[in-house]
């Protein structure tokens, strides 16, 4: 019978895979959430570090334009193999490649072929577009806001970082599919990627995220519909503890004990990405605090979760200061576990992010 045990074991295993190359890391996973915040690292880093061999702050931006990969929107902001990117465009209902909606935007895609890269800074040299307000309620360049836009539907892709900054290229995407039979397939394939990353998920779980596919697919929120009835009945599952849980058909649970390396997680990792899970798995309640207020934090500003063998112990606060690594911990225990073999491994643990961030002692 299966115990919820056996689930932990699952979700590390499949998850936290053997070191391997970054292409291979990247199709293993479906999909590399990103966010901006470095703590001590932006997340996509921190989540590859421990799933690429070798792997350095910032490789990815620095291989991206090798790699076949692509920046999009899944269910949040990310990486993800050229193959699921092109899953989810054109992002139009018709039949047809998705096309520019405006003279500016005709203007533009001109501009950007022409000069094959672009910078949003030289195109708002050229156009001077202005300003807009952005979502979060401040003042942007209405360049970035349109190439953002164009991004979004498929007009333009990025083709690289500069500093952080995307530099955009004109991308071709070929006709949707226009069969209905076509549209489903489309869709299920993207909810299997989005399983392949999170699984196991409670039910609960997989219709939310399933439900997160809206962001990615807008033009398919019809076949959405139905998409998770049909996961359900092509997927395996077991009920544990009154909750039925869900993972890919093909998988096989694993017959080895627990690695017994401790890891620092960020909190997009797909370990712990998903909160219900987590506190389904491991009985505690993780937060996102870097958004809270201070006052407010129980873990602090962008706690990493601290996990030993397939056990979610607690957190860490890792920052940078004066070119050293400066640690807090947490644990769920209000202490360390009183064994010799997690001291060592979480002194490991830690100078492997020192090799990671590039900095000694």
């Amino acid at each position: 019978m299966t115990t919820l045990r056996d689930l932990r074991r699952f979700a590390v295993s499949r998850s936290l895979f053997p070191p391997t190359t970054l292409a291979d890391a990247v199709g293993r996973l479906g999909f590399v959430q990103a966010d901006p915040i470095r703590a001590p690292a932006r997340a996509q880093d921190l989540m590859l570090r421990h799933r690429v061999n070798d792997y350095r702050t910032g490789d990815l931006e620095r291989r991206y334009a090798q790699l076949d990969i692509e920046e999009d929107v899944f269910i949040n902001y990310g990486y993800m193999p050229r193959g699921v990117q092109a899953l989810m465009h054109p992002r139009t209902a018709a039949a047809r490649p998705v096309a520019p909606r405006s003279k500016r935007e005709r203007e533009l895609l001109t501009f950007i072929r022409e000069r094959g890269e672009v910078h949003p800074r030289d195109v708002d040299s050229h156009f001077s577009h202005g300003s807009v307000t952005n979502y979060w309620g401040g003042s942007s360049r209405a360049t970035t806001n349109l190439l953002e836009s164009m991004h979004y539907r498929g007009l333009v892709r990025v083709a690289r970082r500069d500093r952080g900054i995307r530099i955009y290229s004109v991308r071709e995407h070929a006709a949707a599919s226009a069969g209905a039979a076509a549209r489903r397939a489309q869709v299920d394939a993207l909810v299997d990627v989005v399983v392949r990353t999170y699984a196991p998920l409670p039910r609960a779980s997989l219709s939310a995220v399933i439900s997160r596919l809206r962001y990615a697919v807008p033009h398919r929120r019809g076949e959405l519909k139905g998409a998770l009835q049909r996961a359900l009945k092509r997927l395996d599952y077991a009920r544990v503890e009154h909750v039925d849980w869900y993972w890919p058909a093909e998988e096989r649970w694993p017959r080895d004990a627990p690695d017994q390396s401790v890891r620092l997680l960020t909190p997009f990792d797909p370990v712990v990405w998903d909160r219900r899970r987590f506190e389904l798995l491991w009985g505690w309640t993780y937060r996102f605090e870097a958004y809270t207020p201070g006052p407010e934090r129980k873990l602090g500003y962008y706690a990493l979760p601290l996990l030993w063998r397939d056990e979610a112990i607690g957190w860490g606060n890792v920052t940078m200061k004066n070119g050293e690594l400066r640690t807090e911990f947490g644990y769920v225990k209000s202490r360390p576990p009183r064994d010799r073999l997690f001291t060592r491994e979480l002194a490991a643990e830690l100078d492997r992010m020192r090799t990671f961030l590039g900095i000694s002692g």
